[in-house]
């Protein structure tokens, strides 16, 4: 038997193995699994018994029934409130509430006795204190801690530091963060950041670094889009494959029967807030400061209890000052006298005519003479750097109950954003963008009580560039910037403007005053799954 036809007989007993299962195998889903057994009041098994899992929000509702042993899964459900029904002729039927959150094992049994008579039996949403279907040490974030805690930047991810294990790193500062990702950095059981993996409805949404998602003011929006998510710290099972790290495992909301949605606009300002400490300390003004962020969402059906639909816009419009302190060419300097700072002698240094034109990139000191590196060459020039931001996060999801055995859904997430920050002495600004987009669609059948397929395909592109293509003449403040008879290789774009140095023979130009633009390639994943439970 070639090593090929080994393969299939192997494949093809297993699959033929899966429906003779007493105990469901487990799926690689985004949504949550509901297992049990049905029995009469001594313990029997009954095959055959119908049960209904219906979600009371939306009324979708998914029927199946028991195998020979009595066992039922309904796998792939979204997190919600639903209602559990089952019944078989010639007994009573039992009908059970429960909250299901996102990817959760959650175990049902109930117990039917002979007659007609309907009972309604109502289950707790509380967990368990030892959860006997999976070892996994995790933690849920549900809806309402989600919308109802206050978030500065209203970073849903964030909340992931809640539980035990888990705590944010301090990250680069903005601007110089995306060679290492531009989500929150986490650390999860002692893991390195870009061991986590960041799922969306079963998608794996890494960005291009291998790091969180996120925009250029370093946060992930979105928080009325998100129904839940999930924290999985430690002895995860194999289903949660692509990471080494903790695995955060969030899901989208959908629409419902009755429209629900949101609207909201948050403020901050430099009226508003008080000055920091180091601010007052120094006898500084507060830092310019206005932020904006506003949205709206909204979930409704276009089909009852068939087809469903969800948006969400959250938009940010931001711009903030930040003090900086550099240092510039002393007046006596600009004028040809050098001091020898080893024995104090000015002597005066001939500047060359093509140098000269170079000094008005230098601004005059404004800062203290007795600051710190400060001499008779060099002062201090202080001025605040205001960075404009804006972005616009795009969420929308699609719910369709096909039949009792199909249902699909899409879901389409855009996170375009970008900045724009002085640099190099107040003379050029410099553009930083992020774009980010994730599309999702999956589908699932139920083959028979103990056998299902999911099909989920994903695409994650993200992408990240500085500078707007060797454009200086765009990015110039001060005129001298766009003039490109000052490059480095005159009247060629792109090759940036010499630094002026000091040296033992005079001012010259050895180095750049500023740098071409530097690309991050993006990164797609394509990813397709069909697994048996």
């Amino acid at each position: 038997m070639s090593p090929k036809t080994l393969k299939f007989v192997l494949f093809a007993c297993i699959v033929g193995l899966c429906p003779l299962t007493s105990a469901p195998l487990q799926a690689q889903v985004a949504g949550a699994t509901l297992s049990g057994t049905i029995a009469d009041v001594q313990g029997a098994a009954i095959p055959e018994a119908k049960v209904s899992v219906t979600n009371i929000a939306t009324g979708v509702s998914t029927t199946t029934t028991t195998n020979f042993v009595g066992v039922y899964t309904v796998p792939n459900l979204n997190a919600g409130d639903y209602q559990v029904s089952a019944s078989v002729p010639g007994f009573n039927t039992v009908a059970a509430r429960l909250t299901l959150t996102v990817g959760q094992k959650q175990e049902l049994n109930l117990s039917l006795a002979v007659g007609q008579i309907v009972e309604e039996v109502e289950v707790t949403a509380t967990a368990p204190q030892v959860d006997l279907t999976s070892s996994t040490i995790s933690g849920n974030v549900n809806a309402t801690t989600l919308r109802e805690l206050p978030l500065n930047g209203r970073d849903w991810a964030s909340l992931a530091t809640l539980q035990p294990g888990v705590a944010s790193v301090r990250t680069h500062p903005l601007g110089t963060q995306a060679s290492r990702g531009l989500g929150l950095h986490m650390t999860i059981s002692g893991g390195r950041p870009t061991q986590n993996s960041y799922r969306l409805d079963g998608a794996v949404v890494n960005d291009y670094s291998n790091a969180g998602p996120g925009s250029v003011l370093g946060q992930n929006l979105g928080v009325d889009a998100i129904q839940e998510f999930t924290v999985l710290t430690s002895n995860y099972s194999a289903e949660y494959g692509f990471t080494s790290g903790g695995v955060i495992n969030a899901v989208t909301r959908s629409g419902s029967n009755t429209f629900h949605g949101s609207v909201f606009d948050f403020l901050r300002n430099d009226r508003l807030d008080a000055a920091n400490f180091f601010n007052n300390a120094n006898r500084l003004p507060k830092q310019p400061l206005k932020q904006n962020q506003f949205g709206a969402s909204g979930g409704w059906r276009l089909l009852k209890d068939k087809l469903f639909l969800f948006g969400d816009y959250e938009g940010v419009r931001q711009t903030k000052g930040a003090p900086q302190t550099q240092f510039t060419i002393s007046d006596a300097v600009r004028a040809g006298n050098v001091t020898n700072l080893s024995n104090g002698v000015v002597s005066p240094v001939p500047i060359d005519p093509y140098i000269r034109k170079y000094l008005g990139f230098f601004p005059v000191p404004n800062g203290s003479p007795s600051c710190v590196g400060c001499n008779a060459n060099v002062g201090a020039f202080n001025w605040t750097a205001v960075q404009k931001t804006s972005e616009n996060f795009v969420t929308a999801r699609g719910d369709l109950k096909i039949s009792d055995k199909d249902a699909v859904f899409a879901t389409f997430v855009r996170d375009p954003s970008h900045f724009t920050l002085p640099q190099a002495l107040d003379q050029v600004f410099v553009n930083f963008a992020a774009y980010r987009q994730a599309s999702i669609l999956e589908e699932t059948h139920l083959f028979s009580a103990s056998v299902a397929n999911t099909i989920r395909l994903a695409l994650n592109k993200t992408n990240g560039k500085t500078n707007n293509y060797y454009d200086f003449a765009a990015q110039a403040i001060n005129p001298l910037a766009a003039d490109t008879s000052l490059n480095m290789l005159p009247g060629v774009a792109g090759h940036g403007v010499p630094l002026i140095v000091l040296s033992s023979t005079g001012i010259t130009p050895p180095g750049q005053l500023w740098g071409g633009p530097t690309r991050i390639s993006g990164t797609k994943f394509l990813r397709s799954t069909m697994t048996p439970f």
